[in-house]
């Protein structure tokens, strides 16, 4: 049987090509550093988060949750919210828990988005993958707004203005950028602030970087500011900053009249979140010292990173401002894709290539040097991937 004819186009278009490269060579022991989740696959789990998962196993595994979420988790975060995002939300109805930020996204998008409409929706490119992802799938058409390395990948109104329509409806951003590592300037944010109440456009910002942000850096949350809390619906995750990416807890938060919308998605489609996971993601919101502990590593490891790979002839490295990526240009040695593949042959490292992170990212790779607990073996592997790239600049004639 074809069942082509009954399949969603926007399923066709959708590419597991990636992640299932990176499955197989994982399994023929080949090492990734594609994937953005602290320490992997050493187990980081901190001792009060595992005994308070331990715990919610044992006294209360084989239960339902709310499927909002527990309150008490709800009050943690709130507590959280308050403190880091200067937002004062009501735990109550403007906060729904969600399994991971991947379906926060897809969530998120959904009632605004028409299918068959033509509605579109403006993302900074290059970013995550899912931003452009959860547009496609809800029937949206995603709209590219490139970002200049000469800038740093900063947000300019002025390339948002040249894209806009009669159609634009939204617009998704992470800040901080993945996979540009940009936190995004007061300035900038708040001109694309302007730009949104001007047009009347629904904000959906992916927060789930805010963890590891380097220098002091300020982020601003977009829903803190003047007349942007009924029109933005920000996206958060215990997976990037915290390393729980296995526990699959993310959360919405937003204005009660947005919320009432995606509170009945959660009663009728997507349900509860694990209840185990639930009660370590609240010790770890109420105890999260081990975050700045995960930040230093990262910081210490970020200068070495930098250093190694800027001194590969022919290529150009953006010095991190967040998470603990690089964003390193190699157009000089070849295209994304060629470089991934020559990497993963020569080299025995599997990278992203920049054009999973929109068009935009072409000439880029993405390398995690955040994977491991061990400082000694991340630098091993990217020694390899320095030599390997300078003997490629050799080849080349770059040297």
């Amino acid at each position: 049987m074809n069942n082509s004819n009954n399949i969603n186009d926007a399923f066709k278009g959708w590419s597991d090509k990636s992640y299932n490269r990176g499955r197989h060579l994982v399994e023929r022991d080949i090492t990734t550093l594609g994937w953005a989740t602290p320490f992997y696959p050493d187990n980081s789990i901190p001792e009060h988060v595992l005994n308070a998962t331990v715990s919610g196993l044992k006294n209360h595994g084989s239960s339902y949750l709310l499927p909002e979420g527990d309150l008490r988790l709800r009050e943690a975060i709130a507590s959280r919210l308050k403190k880091f995002n200067n937002l004062d939300v009501n735990s109550h109805k403007e906060i729904l828990v969600t399994p991971g930020s991947n379906a926060g996204l897809y969530y998120a998008v959904k009632p605004f988005i028409k299918p068959g409409a033509n509605d579109e929706v403006l993302i900074p490119d290059p970013s995550y993958t899912g931003n452009f992802l959860s547009v496609r799938l809800n029937g949206g058409i995603p709209v590219s707004v490139p970002l200049h390395a000469s800038d740093g990948f900063q947000l300019d109104v002025g390339e948002f203005e040249k894209k806009l329509t009669p159609n634009t409806k939204m617009i998704i951003l992470s800040n901080p950028n993945n996979p540009t590592t940009t936190v995004h300037k007061r300035e900038n944010i708040l001109s694309l602030c302007r730009l949104c109440v001007e047009k009347d456009l629904i904000m959906v910002v992916d927060h789930s970087f805010e963890d590891i942000i380097f220098d002091s850096r300020e982020l601003l949350t977009i829903a803190s500011v003047e007349e942007m809390w009924e029109r933005t619906i920000t996206v958060f995750s215990l997976s990037k900053g915290m390393g729980l990416s296995g526990y699959r807890i993310g959360y919405l938060v937003a204005c009660e009249e947005l919320m009432s919308i995606y509170h009945r998605f959660a009663v009728n489609i997507l349900g509860p979140v694990n209840t185990a996971a639930s009660y370590g993601a609240k010790a770890a919101l109420e105890d999260y010292a081990f975050v700045d502990f995960y930040r230093k590593i990262f910081e210490r490891r970020r200068e070495v990173a930098f250093k190694m790979i800027s001194q590969i002839p022919g290529v150009d490295c953006l010095f991190p401002e967040s998470g603990y990526m690089l964003w390193v240009n190699i157009s000089k040695l070849g295209t994304s894709d060629e470089i991934v593949k020559y990497l993963i042959d020569d080299a025995r490292v599997i990278v992203n290539p920049g054009t999973e992170y929109g068009a935009c990212g072409e000439g880029y790779i993405r390398i995690i040097y955040g994977a491991f607990k061990d400082d000694e073996k991340i630098y091993s592997i990217l020694e390899r991937i320095k030599e390997s790239l300078k003997k490629l600049a050799f080849k080349k004639g770059i040297i």
